[in-house]
């Protein structure tokens, strides 16, 4: 049990950082703004307050060090979907990594956003409220698709270690 967690702690926490990487790409290279983790720490933030849903995040009182639970949470929600692919697949998969689990598990992340986050934030069910639904929800699905990816390499990197 313990291995299985060290194990989906180091992938979780590898896939997310190549989400991270992908992010940052993308606002290098082409300018595309990523998602502002500190608006995740506010809305966990006021979550724990019993407010769940907001008409706009970033107009939602400031909540102390938000971008450090942005961050954090960001991480620990990475880590809690490499411990479900685990969980699914069988700890022997770290062993010997294949692609399409891990892309399956980043296609199906994309619900979490979709269906929690961005509902909860303001932007609608699957970013519908926001000005540009169709490129928001790719965005989404490529990063979640990245963090797929990242679960794969993350894991053959992890199996040659641990």
């Amino acid at each position: 049990m313990q291995t299985c967690w060290l194990d989906a702690l180091a992938i979780g926490v590898g896939a997310t950082a190549v989400m991270d990487v992908w992010a940052v790409a993308l606002k290098r290279y082409w300018c595309i703004p990523s998602l502002n983790l500190a608006m995740v720490g506010r809305w966990l933030g006021h979550l724990v307050r019993g407010t769940f849903t907001h008409a706009n995040i970033a107009q939602a009182a400031p909540v102390r060090d938000e971008a450090v639970l942005g961050w954090t949470a960001h991480y620990l929600i990475g880590v809690l979907f490499a411990a479900v692919l685990l969980a699914l697949v069988g700890a022997e998969w770290v062993q010997a990594p294949t692609l399409a689990p891990a892309l399956l598990a980043g296609l199906v992340s994309v619900a979490a956003p979709f269906c929690i986050l961005q509902p909860g934030m303001g932007a609608g069910l699957a970013a519908s409220k926001t000005p540009h639904p169709r490129a928001a929800r790719l965005r989404s699905l490529m990063a979640h698709l990245v963090f797929g990816i990242g679960l794969y390499l993350a894991a053959l990197l992890w199996s040659t270690i641990r």
